[in-house]
């Protein structure tokens, strides 16, 4: 019996449970030019196969439709608190990173145990940080802006109009 433990042990010697940052694993995409809807979807697709997934440049994403009706839809959005205390929430994302992490959220079973850890293996950066400057970015097509960027708004405009100071 204690020669099956002993060999279990060995098993897992050398494999750390946090380390899941392998390069097989590891994409870093670039939210330039994107509607954000759709690469979060593609995102959110990417954390469930168990991959790590970083994206970078989060405030260079777009958000479809009229300028004043996207402000006017999250200023609504902002609206909605608790009737008994603030601090117990609802809590709205108004940095760029924290509003693409949260749709990317919504995209997932957060309260379930992998939908818990695709969080952990999501980071999302405004701009690109020193450590993936020399990255290779993934790029959706599917997902880029095929419209001039006058029917859109950016993710950093919106966020500039709903409280964020950069």
């Amino acid at each position: 019996m204690s020669d099956v433990k002993q060999d279990l042990k060995g098993k897992d010697k050398g494999k750390d449970k946090d380390d899941v940052n392998d390069n097989d694993n590891h994409i870093v995409v670039d939210a330039t030019g994107h509607i954000a809807g759709r690469l979060c979807s593609y995102v959110a697709k990417l954390l469930l196969e168990g991959k790590s997934v970083v994206i970078v440049n989060a405030e260079k994403a777009f958000i479809s439709g009229k300028r004043s009706s996207v402000i006017k839809e999250w200023h609504e959005f902002l609206e909605i608190a608790s009737v008994v205390h603030p601090k117990h929430g609802p809590f709205h994302p108004r940095r760029p990173d924290n509003i693409v992490k949260r749709m990317v959220r919504g995209m997932l079973p957060r309260k379930r145990p992998k939908g818990i850890s695709a969080m952990k293996r999501l980071r999302v950066y405004i701009g690109v940080p020193e450590e993936y400057a020399g990255a290779e970015f993934k790029v959706f097509e599917d997902a880029k802006i095929r419209k001039p960027e006058s029917y859109y708004i950016s993710i950093y405009d919106l966020a500039r109009s709903i409280g964020w100071s950069p």
